[in-house]
């Protein structure tokens, strides 16, 4: 690994060093992938990687184009220590409202790990329940801590994944290349097609 990486990798774990110097060991990421989409689930991720974990090349999902987040997406599994995802379907989006669905998805998350973390790191979300463990919420915190970032590329992954699958069921709308965001060529799509069972109502009244 180039030294530059190492000093970055280095540099986006000083959340988790703190915690480990107070002898908090397990300690998980939560972030999620599809909050603003309209058509598609939200996927809630969580991942608690070992303390030495030093995957080159993770970062905010954001960040890092689709094919290299495919191959970090199985080198973090690998390492885990124990993860879970939560997907959340746009039925209960529409019925509860996205921030909402969000938080239950996290809660799910918590309640799946087979290995339960003793402290938990989230992007940006407050008042949630994580089951009585202690979290610490950081704006864009993918971007600044590595277990966020780690769980930010399981959510992203597993989300495209189910976009491209539903590709083969509605064509028309392209969901493999825009995965379900507002893009010209999809609010085009919406317009000539009008909805299909997976579009979030509540994020499309005015396209209809």
């Amino acid at each position: 690994m180039k030294e530059k990486e190492q000093k970055r990798l280095s540099q986006l774990k000083e959340m988790e060093k703190g915690l480990y110097n107070k002898e908090i060991q397990k300690i998980c990421g939560i972030d999620e992938a599809g909050r603003g989409p309209l058509a598609g689930p939200v996927v809630i991720a969580g991942v608690i990687m070992p303390p030495n974990s030093m995957i080159e090349g993770v970062n905010d999902s954001k960040k890092v184009s689709e094919k290299k987040r495919e191959k970090l997406y199985d080198l973090i599994l690998e390492e885990a220590i124990s993860y879970s995802v939560a997907i959340i379907g746009e039925d209960v989006i529409d019925e509860i409202n996205i921030l909402r669905a969000t938080k239950q998805g996290v809660t799910k998350v918590v309640e799946d790990l087979e290995i339960k973390p003793d402290f938990i790191l989230v992007d940006a979300l407050t008042q949630i329940d994580t089951k009585k463990i202690p979290y610490y919420s950081i704006i864009k915190g993918d971007a600044k801590c590595y277990s966020i970032a780690a769980a930010s590329i399981i959510a992203k992954v597993t989300r495209d994944r189910i976009m491209r699958q539903w590709e083969d069921v509605y064509p028309q709308y392209g969901f493999a290349t825009h995965k379900g965001y507002g893009t010209a060529r999809h609010i085009a799509a919406i317009k000539e097609y009008g909805l299909c069972p997976i579009h979030r109502r509540s994020f499309t009244k005015n396209f209809i």
